[in-house]
Formats: structure tokens, C-alpha cells, sequence
């Protein structure tokens, strides 16, 4: 497994570091605009005006006051038993500090599941945390306990946090996740090597397709690949019910127009933001149900389709072969790169992307608007140069321009 230990696969800088130009996951700079290109094609590849808008570092005073005590707090110790795939992992992670500041306890290397470590029964492992829950929540509820026992254990971590964290938290979560954690040296190396590959060519998509096999049973949709791949879905989630998540009772066309599958557009909605044929696209993700054949209306329209395994010498990916969350992390890291961002269907991949492309300067992330677009799709009267109008339309808002948090549930930071 890629986590299976942080220092092994990602690990927590011992420094603060205070500037955005000393973080390890910077990517390769931005691109300018290619030349000789159309005025559709300068929108495209036009990245978002940021304006004086800058990742807010700096912690208060009485933040920094009472830092300066809980760092030298040795008597109450946390530790977290953290599981899913990689960003899940790494949310858990983020999450885990500021339950840590929260507490005043020093936190504890996390692991991945509970094994022999925990085999005393010494400590009962806390998982029921409901969601949104406050600082204030953590505190009462586990802050005696902690200081009496010394060490507190708590598992199902995952997006319990209040989104709406006081400032200083807030400020903390984000140097966690794009400071702080890292991947390790030997999987930075691979994807810094790789990125710089697509990199030196020119400007570059990132796409996270999320067309792997689980996606289809978990998401209930078709797999648009015909009834020979749409029947083995249905007969293994028919088997394993437990697969499907949520809205049992829709249709397959009604979970396609409510949004709830990945985009099989992709290629169309491209083209239609101004996407040129020649640009080279970078496809992220694990193996498509279909292999080759589900990435082919993608290539046919887009010929510079690759992927890391098509970027890697021989040899290269050799360490990661059946490691998913090493792969993965290989993959985020050429897509940070990316002069644009685009994933098909949501998920924390796409979430913690959006977020890290606006902390690094805002760089160009265009997230499907598939509600609304869908219905255009759908409807053949729609001229194309009508269709491309509306589709500009719609996502104009959706490019990762500077924009307010709200408190809604899912708009995280991070």
C-alpha cells in the first residue's frame, strides 16, 4: 500500500514553511499562450485573473501564543487510524492535525488500519464522529478523556470537520495539505519527471475520466460501451448490492440527467470551450472498464491522448505496479501540472485539485456543469455553433476564478 507508513509514502515537513515558493507541490509554471491560434483557442488556454487574491498564511497572535505553549505539550498523545484510497488518506490526515491542535496533543504517525499495534485492547478506537461537528464538539467530548488517559484513538475521521473552520484553522488545514504533507521523494521524483515530459511539449489538459470499474457499480449508470460491458455491471452489482450508493429508486437516464455520472462528453465539451484539436491530453485514473476502447471517442477527436503509463520509460513505473494510491499519487502530481484541469465526475480527487489549483495561483480548473449541459446534449435540433455558445455559457462561472466559500456542505478548501 502507498501509505502504508508516512515515511514512506507521505510525510510531514518538520518546518512551518511561511511562503508559497518554498512548497514542494508547486508545479511547473504555467505556460503562455501558444502561438497562432484562434480567439476561441486564447480563451481556453487563458488562465484566471487572480487579481490580488494570495494564499493567506499567517496565523493571529493569540494563535501563535498558544501554539507556542501546546508545542511543548508531551502528556496527551492522538492517534489515527486512517483507511480509503489516497485522498481520502490524506484528508483523514489534514483533519487529524487540527483535531490535534484542537485537543493540545501531539499527534501521533497515523496508521492505516487497526493490527497488532492495538492488539492489548489498551485503548478503545473512537469511529462515531458525526459529520460538521465544531472545535468545540471535539473538545468537550474527547479532552477529558485524552487528559486522563493520555492517549485518545479515533478512526472515521473522513470530512467530519465543520467546513466552515475559525480562520486560524482553516489556515492550518491548508498548510497541512499543500505545505506540510508530502508525497515521498521516490514517487515525487517519478511525477515530477513525468510532468516536465508533458510539459516541455506545450500546454497541456489534465482530465480525470473516472471511468474505472468501481465507478460504474458505486455511480448505477451506463457505461455507454454497449451491452456487453452495461450486463456485467448490472449482474455484479445485482450480486452486491451494497455497491450502489444512494438514489436506489432512479432510472438510468434519471441519474445521468441529475448529474450523478461521470461525463461521457468529455470530447464534445472540450471542443466546444475552445479546446483544439492538437491540444495533448493527459488522462489521470486507473485502468477503464474496456481498456483502450473507452478512451476511443476521447481519441479520436483528441489524437495526443496519453496516459502515465504511455509517458514512463521502461521501467520507470515499475515500483508502483499494483500499488493504486502510489499510482494515483503519481497522477496528481502530473495533473497539477496542467495548464488546464478538467475531471468528469465529482469525488475527492476532483475536490482537492480545484482546491490546490486556487491556493497555487488559480490556475485554469473547469468543472462540468453536467445538470445543466446534459439536456443540450441530448438535443440533436442544437446547431454546433449554437451549442458551443451555450456550453461557454454555462461554465464561464466554473474556470477556477477567485470566488467566496460559502458555508453549503462539500465546499471545502481543501
Amino acid at each position: 500500500m502507498f501509505l502504508a507508513s508516512l515515511s514512506s509514502s507521505l510525510a510531514l515537513a518538520d518546518e512551518e514553511v511561511p511562503r508559497l515558493s518554498k512548497s514542494v507541490m508547486v508545479p511547473v509554471p504555467a505556460h503562455g499562450m501558444p502561438r497562432n491560434i484562434t480567439e476561441e483557442e486564447k480563451e481556453f488556454w487563458k488562465q484566471p485573473d487572480n487579481g490580488v487574491y494570495r494564499p493567506c498564511l499567517e496565523f493571529g497572535i493569540e494563535y501563535r501564543r498558544a501554539s507556542a505553549k501546546i508545542s511543548k505539550e508531551k502528556r496527551r498523545f492522538l492517534i489515527v487510524v486512517v483507511s480509503g484510497g489516497l485522498n481520502q488518506q490524506r484528508n483523514q490526515i489534514v483533519d487529524a492535525v487540527v483535531i490535534a491542535r484542537i485537543l493540545e496533543a501531539a499527534l501521533v504517525i497515523p496508521v492505516l488500519k487497526v493490527n497488532f499495534i492495538w492488539g492489548d485492547e489498551r485503548q478503545s478506537i473512537e469511529g462515531k464522529i458525526p459529520h460538521d461537528v465544531t472545535p468545540q464538539w471535539i473538545h468537550t467530548k474527547f479532552f477529558k478523556q485524552l487528559n486522563e488517559e493520555g492517549v485518545l484513538v479515533l478512526k472515521g475521521l473522513d470530512s467530519k470537520l465543520l467546513k466552515n473552520l475559525p480562520s486560524d484553522l482553516q489556515k492550518l488545514r491548508c498548510k497541512v495539505a499543500f505545505h506540510a504533507l508530502r508525497f515521498s521523494g521516490p514517487i515525487r521524483e517519478v511525477g515530477d519527471k513525468l510532468a516536465r515530459r508533458m510539459w516541455i511539449e506545450g500546454p497541456y489538459i489534465g482530465l480525470h475520466l473516472r471511468l474505472e470499474k468501481d465507478v460504474w457499480l458505486r455511480t448505477g449508470c451506463r457505461t455507454g460501451l454497449g451491452p456487453k460491458f452495461d450486463s456485467v455491471i448490472a449482474e455484479e452489482r445485482k450480486s452486491n448490492p451494497e455497491f450502489l450508493t444512494g438514489r436506489l429508486n432512479m432510472t438510468y437516464d434519471q441519474r445521468r440527467l441529475a448529474g450523478l455520472c461521470p461525463a461521457q462528453e468529455v470530447a464534445r465539451l472540450l471542443k466546444a470551450l475552445g479546446a483544439p484539436r492538437s491540444a495533448r491530453l493527459f488522462a489521470a485514473g486507473g485502468v477503464p472498464l474496456g481498456g483502450s476502447e473507452a478512451l476511443q471517442p476521447l481519441k479520436e477527436e483528441f489524437p495526443d491522448l496519453v496516459t502515465k503509463e504511455i509517458l514512463a520509460k521502461e521501467g520507470e513505473l515499475a515500483p508502483y505496479v499494483n500499488r493504486s494510491s502510489a499510482l494515483a499519487a503519481i497522477d496528481y502530481i502530473i495533473s497539477l501540472s496542467s495548464d488546464v484541469f478538467m475531471p468528469s465526475h465529482g469525488g475527492n480527487t476532483g475536490r482537492v485539485m480545484q482546491g490546490h489549483r486556487a491556493y497555487i495561483g488559480h490556475r485554469k480548473y473547469i468543472k462540468p456543469n453536467k445538470r445543466a449541459m446534459l439536456p443540450f446534449f441530448e438535443d440533436p435540433s442544437i446547431l454546433e455553433p449554437e451549442f458551443e455558445k451555450v456550453m461557454r455559457r454555462l461554465h464561464k462561472d466554473s474556470l477556477a476564478p477567485p470566488e467566496l466559500r460559502d458555508n453549503k456542505r462539500g465546499r471545502d478548501a481543501i
